[in-house]
C-alpha cells in the first residue's frame, strides 16, 4: 500500500491510496480511516460516528459489518474524497428524511404540491421511519435505503401488516419518488427501487362498484326521511361529479341559479384548474327546498350536519356518514362506497348522452378517461356500421 508525499500528483497509485478503517472507542466511538484527498494532494482522515447505536453490542456488530463493508469498496477503489456521492452518504438516516420533509413542506407553501400530496407523503417518511427504528438493527446511515431495505419494507406492509396490493405498490411509488430525492442531493448514486416491479392491477380485488338501481331507489327513500342534506351531497356527487374533497370546499358564492351552475376555483380543484358543472333543476329543488340560499353566501354548503355554515368540515364527514349510518342501514356491501355515487352517476349518464358531454361534467382530462366507465351493455356492435359495404 502506498502513501503519497504532500505534493498533489494525479497518478493512480495515490488515487486508491488508503489505510484500513479501524474501530476507535471511549467517550466518542467512531469508525477511522485514511484516504487520499486528490483535492489536497495528501491522505486524509475519514470517521464515522456509530455513539447512536445505544446498546453496546449492538454498536459493536454495527461496527463491525460496516467495517467490512468498507473494506470490501476501498478494496475495489472506491475513494470516499473523490465520489461525489459520499458528500451525504454517511448523513444519518433521520437527517436525510428530515432534509426531505423540509424540502416538500417548501413545495407545498408555494402550491407545487395539493394538500392531500403533502399530507400524504409526510404520513408515508413517518411510517417508514417509524417500521425502521423498531428494527432489531435499524438503519442509521442513508446508505442503508437500498434494495433490501425497501424490500423488506414492502414485505411488512404486505404480508405483516395484510395489507392490499394497491398499497403496497402505493408504498413503492412513493420510494420511487424519496429514492430520486437521495440521487439529486447525492445521498446516494444510483435509485435502489430500479427494477422492483409493482404487483400490478391483475391481483387487486375491486374495492368499489357502481350501486345497482334498486338500491339507489333504497337510499334515496332512507335519506328523504332521515336526513335530507346529506341526500343533497349525494346528489351533488351523483350528478355533478364533484370529488367529495372539493364537494368540502363548495360555498354558496359558488352557485349560480341564473346560469344553473357551480364553480370550482383552481385552488379547490383536483387538478388545480377552475371548472364549472352544470347542476340538474333536481338539486336545485332540493336546495331551494332546504333553504339554502336564505344563508351568507360565504357559508359553507355542506358545514355541521351536512347544512350550510360558516366553518369549513372535512371531506371524512362524507364517507364517515355513509360508513355509520347509511351502509349499516340499509346493509349495502362493503364495495358501495360514497364515492361508488359518482360511478353510478357517470355509468348512467353514458346511457343517456355523448362522451363528450359526460367527460365535460366531469372534468376528465381525456375522453378515454370518461371511456373507463362505459356500461358493459353498451359494448356492442354498432347498427349502422353491421351491413356496411365498402369500396373494396
Amino acid at each position: 500500500m502506498l502513501y503519497p508525499s504532500s505534493k498533489k500528483s494525479s497518478g493512480l497509485k495515490e488515487a486508491i491510496s488508503y489505510t484500513y478503517p479501524k474501530l476507535h472507542t471511549g467517550k466518542e466511538w467512531y469508525i477511522g480511516f485514511y484516504a487520499f484527498d486528490p483535492v489536497l494532494g495528501k491522505m486524509r482522515r475519514k470517521r464515522i460516528k456509530v455513539n447512536h447505536i445505544s446498546k453496546i453490542g449492538d454498536r459493536r456488530r454495527y461496527a463491525d459489518g460496516l467495517i467490512k463493508r468498507l473494506m470490501d469498496k476501498l478494496d475495489m477503489g472506491w475513494n470516499p474524497f473523490i465520489e461525489a456521492e459520499n458528500q451525504n452518504a454517511y448523513q444519518t438516516f433521520t437527517d436525510a428524511c428530515d432534509h426531505y420533509k423540509r424540502y416538500i413542506t417548501k413545495m407545498y407553501h408555494d402550491g407545487v404540491y395539493r394538500e392531500d400530496t403533502y399530507k400524504s407523503y409526510i404520513s408515508y417518511v413517518k411510517n417508514i421511519e417509524d417500521w425502521n427504528n423498531k428494527q432489531r438493527v435499524p438503519a442509521t446511515y442513508i446508505y442503508q435505503f437500498d434494495r433490501g431495505f425497501i424490500l423488506r419494507m414492502l414485505e411488512h406492509v404486505y404480508i405483516e401488516r395484510n395489507s392490499s396490493a394497491q398499497t403496497r405498490d402505493n408504498y413503492l411509488a412513493f420510494m420511487r419518488l424519496f429514492s430520486s430525492f437521495l440521487v439529486q442531493f447525492q445521498y446516494l448514486s444510483a435509485k435502489p427501487t430500479e427494477g422492483l416491479n409493482v404487483l400490478g392491477k391483475r391481483i387487486r380485488k375491486k374495492e368499489r362498484t357502481v350501486i345497482d338501481k334498486t338500491d339507489i331507489s333504497r337510499l334515496k327513500e332512507y335519506l328523504t326521511h332521515r336526513n335530507k342534506h346529506y341526500l343533497l351531497a349525494c346528489y351533488v356527487l351523483h350528478y355533478c361529479f364533484i370529488r367529495p374533497k372539493e364537494m368540502s370546499k363548495i360555498q354558496l358564492k359558488h352557485i349560480s341559479l341564473k346560469n344553473q351552475t357551480i364553480i370550482i376555483p383552481a385552488e379547490n380543484s383536483k387538478n388545480a384548474k377552475t371548472g364549472v358543472v352544470t347542476l340538474p333543476a333536481k338539486v336545485i329543488r332540493l336546495m331551494v327546498e332546504l333553504g339554502v340560499f336564505n344563508f351568507p353566501s360565504d357559508y359553507f354548503l355542506f358545514s355541521d350536519r351536512f347544512m350550510p355554515g360558516a366553518k369549513m368540515k372535512s371531506e371524512k364527514q362524507f364517507r364517515d356518514y355513509w360508513h355509520h349510518y347509511v351502509r349499516k342501514a340499509l346493509k349495502f356491501p362493503t364495495a358501495y362506497k360514497f364515492y361508488s355515487l359518482k360511478d353510478t352517476g357517470i355509468t348512467n349518464m353514458l346511457r343517456k348522452y355523448d362522451s363528450i358531454t359526460v367527460r365535460d361534467q366531469a372534468r376528465h382530462a381525456t375522453v378515454l378517461m370518461t371511456d373507463t366507465y362505459t356500461p358493459h351493455d353498451l359494448e356492442k356492435a354498432n347498427d349502422l356500421i353491421k351491413n356496411h359495404d365498402g369500396l373494396l
